[in-house]
């Protein structure tokens, strides 16, 4: 009587419609149930540090290697000669990742966890060897955007793998723990970049990453991951690869974002807006796009993205909330440092030191509002208020002038940063929270495909901004700075003092500042849009969800138990 006294109370709770949380109480379960996941089939110990460890360190190398170029970024224009491909140098490393995300989540599905991370490790390693290697620049944008594709894997990997080795009451808590080293790497990435920029070479900014891919390779090979699910051998998979896989979809996605963002880069830099090569890529893109909504419709809940996926309003919101979101991280991250290694004429290191107030404020406050929202249960308006910080920061931000004082600019990007780290975790919460955990890993491949897609974006559009500003500011002044546009954007960031001198190189530097103003504008867009998509996340206490998925559990639990029960006595 007691376990169907008990399914009775369960189901009236559950009846009250778990889509809307607010409801339930904060007693009406005790922390005693959590106690219904088995504990004993996760690794332990060593074995357990052993797998955690290295993915997370695997997931700071990620972070850092999309950053640490950014102090470098002068020193390899000034190398290549090639001022005009500085948005490919980000730019690449996202298309990669945004092209192979959406396959990884059926990567994951079909084969070994362990060893397909390993391989989305090596491709990372490799990318990193040929971006060291480097012999133009051409070959490092190629290198970046090999890179990149690895990360895809490692991203989400890292997600996949804590589900499978931390029972369910962990996993948010050390998700956080993951996300915030991920952010460490963004803010120790200017500064580790300049170090070598400053005192051995740009080059050793990759090739650190073989040492430590190597350690953590052998550590993870070590030890066994547990699979959440019985899988195919393989050569079975392969053998139905292109179904189980949904490789159609996956050869019109990729090329549809290669073309989108090649048409960004070339447009207004390379070629005309009003060329026939910009705008057949933007065309192409648009017929291949629609090709693959076509296709991925007519696969149903097989697709590669499922309709009935993106029709939830908290993953759609999260998509855009977090393409938004890493664009407005990455490009004050990037031009930043421009501008103090242009401008202020500061070393590379110095350039990382400088950039600390923003990168410091993004990482104790990705770790504070992830903190705060396990203990007030509500993740929403750490994203609304740290979109609008953000906003208020790039405002304040564009208006730097090569006279601005340090204290304006260091409170300018302490706002920034403040505001950048608040609204980060959200997305990441929410779908962890409000997606049925067997359609997680797909959800999660979704909205990390956007976030790269749109860091991809705007580092792409910063950099047209950037060079187009620049011509133009340049052009005008022309009289005053006593060189050609197009030899000073020939040249290299950090060698723009070897050309001009005197009153012609402080006209040039105030052209440079206004270019870098106009993408500071980009910025404050960007963080509205960020603001705009947050409100769908929806305002929900998720001390409240987790109440209800105990509720479930216990229910579940109590119903099995009961139908045993009966059974012994039939």
């Amino acid at each position: 009587m007691t376990n169907s006294n008990n399914s009775v109370n369960a189901s009236k709770v559950l009846s009250k419609g778990t889509s809307d949380v607010e409801k339930y109480g904060s007693d009406s379960v005790t922390s005693n149930n959590e106690a219904a996941d088995d504990d004993s089939k996760f690794p332990t110990g060593i074995a357990l540090w052993s797998i955690l460890g290295p993915i997370t360190i695997a997931y700071f190398l990620v972070f850092l290697d999309m950053c640490v170029v950014s102090t470098a970024t002068p020193a390899i224009t000034q190398r290549f000669n090639s001022l005009v491909d500085v948005g490919w140098y980000g730019g690449a490393y996202q298309l990669g990742s945004s092209a192979l995300q959406p396959l990884t989540g059926k990567i994951y599905s079909h084969f070994s966890i362990k060893w397909s991370f390993l391989v989305f490790f090596f491709v990372f390693e490799l990318g990193s060897v040929i971006c060291g290697a480097a012999v133009s620049s051409p070959m490092f944008i190629v290198g970046r955007a090999i890179a990149g594709a690895g990360s895809s894997g490692i991203g989400n990997g890292a997600l996949t793998i804590i589900s499978t080795v931390l029972p369910a009451r962990k996993q948010a808590q050390f998700l956080g723990i993951n996300l915030g080293i991920g952010q460490l790497g963004i803010a120790l990435g200017p500064m580790i970049g300049g170090a070598f920029t400053q005192n051995v070479t740009w080059r050793w900014c990759f090739y650190i990453n073989l040492p430590i891919g190597g350690a953590l390779a052998i550590l993870l090979f070590l030890f066994k991951i547990p699979e959440p699910t019985t899988k195919l051998p393989p050569r079975q998979v392969l053998s139905t690869a292109v179904k189980s896989l949904d490789l159609p979809g996956f050869m019109l996605i990729s090329p549809a974002a290669v073309m989108f963002l090649l048409a960004l880069q070339y447009g207004g830099t390379v070629h005309p807006w009003n060329s026939s090569v910009v705008i057949g890529l933007l065309v192409g893109a648009a017929v291949t796009f629609i090709l693959f909504l076509i296709w991925e419709y007519h696969q149903g809940d097989g697709a590669m993205v499922p309709f009935s996926m993106i029709r939830k309003r908290i993953v759609w919101s999260a998509a855009g909330n977090l393409f938004f979101l890493l664009g407005a991280i990455l490009v004050a991250e990037y031009y930043l440092a421009i501008y103090f290694q242009t401008v202020l004429d500061d070393r590379p290191v110095m350039s990382g030191v400088h950039l600390l107030p923003a990168t410091l404020g993004l990482v104790i406050f990705t770790m504070l509002s992830g903190m705060m929202t396990e203990i007030l249960g509500y993740y929403l308006p750490w994203n609304l208020g740290g979109s609008l910080l953000t906003a208020i920061g790039y405002g304040l931000m564009s208006m730097i002038k090569p006279t601005t004082s340090s204290s304006k600019w260091i409170g300018y990007q302490v706002l920034y940063g403040v505001g950048s780290g608040a609204m980060t975790s959200a997305p990441y919460v929410a779908i962890q929270n409000l997606v049925p955990p067997a359609q997680i890993p797909i959800a999660m491949a979704i909205i990390i495909f956007c976030q790269n897609m749109g860091g991809a974006v705007f580092l792409i559009v910063a950099n047209s901004v950037f060079t187009n500003g620049l011509r133009k500011e340049l052009q005008k002044h022309i009289e005053e700075v006593g060189v050609s546009p197009e030899i000073i954007l020939g040249t290299g960031l950090s060698s723009i003092r070897s050309i001009v001198s005197g009153d012609k190189l402080t006209a040039a530097l105030k052209c440079y500042t206004t270019a870098i103003s106009h993408v500071m504008y980009l910025g404050i867009g960007v963080s509205v849009a960020t603001f705009a998509f947050g409100w769908g996340l929806g305002w929900v206490d998720i001390r409240k969800v987790k109440q209800l998925q105990v509720i479930q559990a216990s229910t579940t639990e109590e119903n099995v138990d009961s139908t045993t029960e009966h059974s012994i006595t039939a």
